[in-house]
C-alpha cells in the first residue's frame, strides 16, 4: 500500500520481479520511504526527535525480531532473513539525518549523502536478489551502487526547484543555483551517464527473477533522464520534470517485450 501510494515507477518495477521478491522489496521501500518522509514532509513537527525515535525503534525491531510498527516489523524480517549488514542501515539513517541540517554540500558530503540515501538501498535490495550468495553480491556490488547513484542524481535534477525553494537544500557540490546554466547542467548529466552505463551492465548479470523488475526501473529513470536532458536549465529551476503514468505503463509494456525476446 505504501509503495503504490508513493511511487508508480517502483510499483511497476516490483511487479516485474519474481513474486518471491515482492514482499522483501516492498518492506525495504516502506522503510526508506517513511524515514525520508520524516525529514522531507513533517514540517512543523519535531523532525529530529521523530527521526531519532524511528532510528531507535528500528534497532529494537531488529534485535527483538518483532515490532508493533508494521513497516518496521516487515523490514526486520527482511534484514534478519537475508542477513543485510546493519552498516548499510546505519549509513542510510545517517544520510536522512543529514537532511535535517545540511543545506548545501561539498564533494565529500555529496558522496556521503548519495552513498547513504541511494547506494546502500541498492545494496539492501541486492542482498535479497542474490539470495545469500556472497560471491554474486560482491560481483554486483559496485554496479548496484552506481545504478542507485544515477537514480538519486536524477532525482536531484528533477527536484532542483522544490529542494531549493521549499527545503533550502542544494545537493550538487560547488553549484550556485543563482548561476545554474546549461554548461553546469551538461556536466552533471555527463556524470550521471557514467553511472547509468555501469548500472546497466550490472542489471544484465542479475538473477533472472530480479532482472526484469530492475530493468523497468532503469528504463523509467533513463526516460526521465532523457527528458531532463532536453529541458532547458531555466525550466528545471522553475518546475519538476515528470513522466506521465500513461508513459510509464507504455515503458513497462515495451520493456516486457524486450525482456521476452532477450534484448535486455
Amino acid at each position: 500500500m505504501i509503495t503504490k501510494a508513493y511511487s508508480t515507477s517502483f510499483s511497476l518495477g516490483i511487479l516485474g520481479l519474481d513474486k518471491k521478491y515482492h514482499d522483501p522489496i516492498y518492506a525495504i521501500y516502506g522503510f526508506v520511504r517513511f524515514a525520508d518522509e520524516i525529514v522531507d514532509s513533517f514540517e512543523g513537527y519535531p523532525q529530529k526527535e521523530l527521526l531519532e525515535r524511528f532510528w531507535t525503534d528500528t534497532y529494537l525491531a531488529l534485535d527483538e525480531k518483532i515490532s508493533l510498527n508494521p513497516v518496521l516489523n516487515s523490514f526486520q524480517q527482511v534484514v534478519n532473513t537475508f542477513e543485510i549488514d546493519r552498516d548499510l542501515i546505519e549509513t542510510f539513517l545517517k544520510s536522512m539525518e543529514m537532511d535535517l541540517y545540511k543545506n548545501d554540500y561539498d564533494e565529500e558530503g555529496y558522496k556521503a549523502y548519495i552513498l547513504g540515501s541511494a547506494e546502500v538501498v541498492g545494496l539492501m535490495c541486492l542482498k535479497v536478489f542474490v539470495d545469500g550468495s556472497e560471491e554474486r553480491y560482491q560481483t554486483l556490488k559496485k554496479p548496484a551502487m552506481q545504478l542507485g547513484s544515477a537514480f538519486q542524481k536524477i532525482n536531484f535534477l528533477r527536484d532542483l526547484h522544490a529542494d531549493y525553494k521549499k527545503l533550502g537544500r542544494t545537493y550538487f557540490p560547488g553549484v550556485d543555483l543563482n548561476t545554474f546554466d546549461e554548461t553546469v547542467k551538461t556536466e552533471i548529466e555527463a556524470d550521471i551517464d557514467i553511472d547509468f552505463r555501469a548500472g546497466y551492465e550490472g542489471i544484465k548479470q542479475l538473477p533472472k527473477g530480479a532482472r526484469f523488475g530492475v530493468y523497468i526501473a532503469y528504463v523509467y529513470y533513463y526516460s526521465l533522464f532523457k527528458k531532463i536532458k532536453k529541458t532547458h536549465c531555466d525550466i528545471i529551476l522553475s518546475q519538476r520534470v515528470r513522466i506521465s503514468n500513461k508513459r510509464k505503463y507504455g515503458l513497462f509494456l515495451s520493456s516486457f517485450v524486450r525482456h521476452t525476446i532477450n534484448w535486455i
